[in-house]
């Protein structure tokens, strides 16, 4: 009788501690010269533990429900992860051609995206007071779009250990800046991406001019959006195999990057 009553007092217990360690999705808001960004803190509640911190830019829609899925599935309990606004509260794309509208303008002045995505990096820093986020390992991340905007982080000289691109354009308006990178800078794109790999050699010539540790990762029979569970069109296809091997290349490649080691 007495062990039943423990096994059920230990199932019990169990229960309410799955019940409060949860993944988190904390509001995080700044305005920048009038415009104001709403972005979403991600993490697991369940480890108190200090984690490094990644700021993630999605794909061109930006954020949503999806990309907040996506930034969980990365988290777990490795990473706190702020899924990054880089449009603004008002700007929130459901097309393809609502999407464009939002990001022709910070592909037309990269140096407003630059700005943005510092910012950025500031606020994820700033939430270290709350959230469980070691200050001494930040990197980013990003997806199509976000993959620009991450490579202009590293491009600004920024202090993170690590940036990662996954499908994300490759130019830039100005080679020189490469010059100025801190990071490990990890970027990988479909061998048959026909909106990218076309700037591939003049980033690898980017690259060169740098004193950079980076690395230029090509997938073949691959196409733009492998990484994206929604995209199923023609040119921008998830890819299943590509996904997990990039995911996995992501994981090692921080790992280095805030550790020093190779």
């Amino acid at each position: 009788m007495r062990i039943a009553r423990l096994c059920t007092a230990l199932l019990l217990f169990g229960a309410a501690f799955a019940a409060q360690a949860k993944m988190v999705h904390k509001p995080v808001e700044w305005t920048q010269d009038g415009t104001t960004f709403h972005s979403v803190l991600v993490y697991d509640d369940a480890v108190a533990t200090k984690r490094p911190g990644l700021v993630m830019v999605p794909n061109w829609y930006g954020v949503n429900d999806t990309a907040i899925k996506k930034a969980e599935g990365i988290a777990g309990k490795d990473y706190v992860i702020l899924v990054t606004d880089m449009y603004g509260t008002k700007v929130r794309p459901t097309s393809d051609d609502q999407a464009m509208a939002a990001v022709k303008p910070l592909y037309g002045d990269r140096a407003l995206m630059r700005k943005r995505i510092n910012l950025a990096l500031d606020q994820l820093k700033a939430q270290a007071k709350d959230a469980p986020i070691d200050l001494g390992k930040l990197a980013a991340i990003g997806f199509c779009f976000g993959g620009s905007a991450v490579l202009d982080l590293a491009r600004s000289g920024a202090d993170v250990a690590a940036v990662v691109s996954f499908h994300g354009a490759l130019q830039t308006d100005d080679p020189s800046l490469a010059r100025q990178i801190k990071a490990r800078v990890l970027v990988m794109n479909g061998a048959d991406d026909k909106g990218t790999m076309p700037d591939a050699d003049k980033f690898m010539d980017e690259m060169r001019g740098s004193k950079a540790d980076w690395e230029f990762l090509v997938f073949g029979n691959t196409v733009h959006c492998f990484t994206e569970t929604d995209q199923h069109k023609e040119g921008c296809m998830y890819d299943e195999r590509s996904a997990q091997r990039s995911y996995r290349l992501m994981h090692d490649w921080l790992r280095g990057a805030f550790s020093g080691t190779p």
